[in-house]
């Protein structure tokens, strides 16, 4: 009898292995896992809405509505980061949130934290992730008239705007006050200026920090309509130039003497120049005016001279009377005559 002695068959893993494969996977064992992306996320305050800050920094309980728009830009951040973000980052990203805001955000019940103060968090980011990404579904439209209690997924363009523009203001109607400042405080500043405008030698970059200050005050009194009388009473540092000039920096972002004297500067030489020659052929009146100047002009050229030049050219080229703007006096005569 013959037997058949059969060659041992290696096992299936060794037989279709080689060594290139058997480094790789080794190497690829032993390299550490990359770090999550969630662990290097910032979250994006400068991108939460001024009204939503203010209530944080206060340490205020935002309404449904800011937390839905957090909620929102948070979501448009992380999925920046990671298309289909985990239950585990969105922990991670509520953690953050709790731990800078915890009065503001944390869950609370009568006074008591619930849980880890942060799941009602993870559940809004949650949800608002399985939102985004049913991209079949039609996106909210928004309504004509909406409440704390609306959710939608457009903001209206006047809480996108950065900047408020009302008659070339930048700052026309301040929202709020700033963080380190109360309604007593305020008073308190308005009062020590009002003291301060009795006394000569007040401290000028003093009234210049509290007329800042005090700039949302201000701004309130104008926009519900208060007077003239009354406002020169409450704010009479507001009426004289110092004053004027830091109301007229917060409300437009310019400063007012400096951008006069630049603009003098670049094109008050021009318009003389326009004067002088164009024109000086405008009518006769005006080229009287014109020649009066040149002869009342000093030997030495100045700014100031250039400035009275200027607007007399002006008054007189736009038809307008001179005693509109000057009060004509005898040179004898003392400063109260």
């Amino acid at each position: 009898s013959s037997s058949v002695s059969a060659s041992p068959v290696p096992p299936a893993t060794l037989r279709h292995s080689s060594p290139g494969s058997l480094q790789s996977s080794s190497s690829s064992s032993s390299k550490s896992p990359d770090i999550d992306w969630v662990d290097t996320f910032l979250i994006p305050w400068d991108k939460f809405p001024e009204e939503l800050m203010q209530f944080l920094e206060r340490e205020k309980r935002p309404s449904p509505r800011m937390r839905r728009e957090m909620i929102r830009i948070l979501v448009n951040e992380m999925m920046r980061k990671c298309s289909c973000p985990s239950k585990r980052n969105s922990t991670e990203v509520a953690k953050k949130l709790v731990a800078k805001y915890p009065k503001s955000l944390q869950d609370i019940i009568e006074g008591d934290v619930v849980g880890p103060g942060y799941h009602s968090l993870v559940k809004q980011l949650q949800y608002r992730i399985e939102n985004v990404k049913r991209s079949t579904t039609p996106k909210i439209r928004k309504r004509k008239h909406c409440t704390d209690d609306s959710d939608t997924d457009e903001i209206p363009p006047e809480q996108r705007a950065a900047i408020q523009d009302t008659y070339g203001c930048v700052n026309w109607d301040v929202k709020f006050l700033p963080l380190e400042e109360t309604p007593e405080s305020q008073q308190e500043k308005k009062e020590k200026l009002k003291m301060m405008s009795r006394n000569n030698d007040a401290n000028l970059e003093e009234v210049k920090s509290l007329m800042k200050l005090t700039f949302y005050t201000q701004r309130k009194q104008v926009n519900q309509g208060e007077n003239i009388k009354y406002l020169l009473e409450e704010w009479p540092f507001w009426f004289n130039e110092l004053g004027m000039a830091v109301h007229f920096k917060e409300l437009t972002g310019i400063g007012l003497k400096e951008t006069f004297t630049r603009n003098l500067e670049v094109k008050g030489k021009r318009l003389l120049n326009y004067f002088s020659s164009v024109g000086v052929n405008k009518n006769k009146k005006f080229m009287e005016a014109v020649t009066k100047c040149k002869v009342m002009r000093e030997q030495a050229s100045s700014c100031s001279e250039d400035v009275k030049e200027m607007l007399l050219l002006l008054l007189s080229y736009f038809n307008e009377k001179e005693d509109a703007m000057f009060h004509y006096v005898e040179d004898t005569c003392l400063a109260e005559e």
